[in-house]
């Protein structure tokens, strides 16, 4: 009785309003990541569709709405479209740097302006720097926060323009959350450039996949994940190639959702 348990206990949450789709309600099954095998589980679970937030891995258990499904895209076939490749180059200047998971106030403030300008009633408005403290670093696998900043001409570090809390996996990055400057008015498209970087930075790495999360058809919120090719889809037969439909203009407009 004693001996520790070697399989997670899995719980699920209460029914709740969808966030997504009116009318709707959610469901989440969960486990907590700890311990000395808290990598592997998060790459077991991450392969079947789970997410991490801090020390929980968790995925839509919804008893009458199948709408959300695991998207990724394959990192070393990926190839650009036109207006991608300008996005690139706009931002090819940008320093990019892999931090460990620690809060930073500079980082805070970035986050907040980012969900003053994008979401300014979502779930997240309400977060405190304490709240964000414990985004970033109760995290028990192999995370980072990648920074995002303007070059300088000396040796000072630039202003900080985006950030991404990712998860390295065994089998590829994981894009927890990212955030940006929403207004800069030169720096137009640091959604889809992280997202480019942190395909290029997996191909490099010889990881296959970048994880983009949850995507639902006809979710303007989420259009901006169908740009990014080739994509594939987690369904009852695993993981599977599609091809969904994204107006570049909806997406643009939610362009990190």
């Amino acid at each position: 009785m004693s001996a520790p348990f070697r399989f997670p206990r899995f719980f699920v949450t209460s029914p709740a309003p969808c966030p997504y789709l009116a009318g709707k309600t959610e469901r989440k099954v969960f486990t907590e990541l700890s311990g000395n095998n808290a990598n592997e589980l998060n790459d077991a679970l991450g392969r079947i569709g789970f997410r991490r937030s801090q020390s929980v891995a968790y995925r839509p258990s919804c008893a009458d709405c199948t709408a959300c499904v695991s998207v990724r895209v394959c990192a070393g076939e990926f190839k650009p479209s036109g207006s991608q490749k300008r996005t690139i180059r706009r931002n090819a200047d940008l320093v990019v740097t892999a931090c460990k998971p620690w809060a930073t106030e500079e980082q805070y403030a970035l986050l907040r302006s980012y969900l003053g300008a994008r979401h300014p009633d979502g779930g997240m408005a309400d977060m405190d720097e304490q709240d964000f403290a414990d985004m970033v670093e109760q995290t028990p696998v192999d995370s980072y926060m990648i920074e995002y900043r303007e070059p300088t001409t000396d040796d000072s570090r630039g202003r900080l323009v985006g950030c991404c809390l990712t998860d390295r996996q065994g089998d590829g990055l994981s894009m927890i959350y990212s955030f940006f400057d929403a207004a800069h008015p030169l720096r137009e498209g640091l959604g889809t450039f992280i997202i480019a970087d942190h395909i290029r930075r997996a191909s490099k790495a010889g990881l296959p996949y970048v994880y983009l999360g949850y995507w639902i058809e006809g979710s303007a919120r989420m259009a901006y994940k169908a740009r990014f090719r080739p994509l594939e889809k987690l369904g009852p037969e695993g993981w599977t190639r599609c091809e969904p439909v994204a107006s570049d203009r909806i997406a643009a407009m939610f362009e990190i959702a």
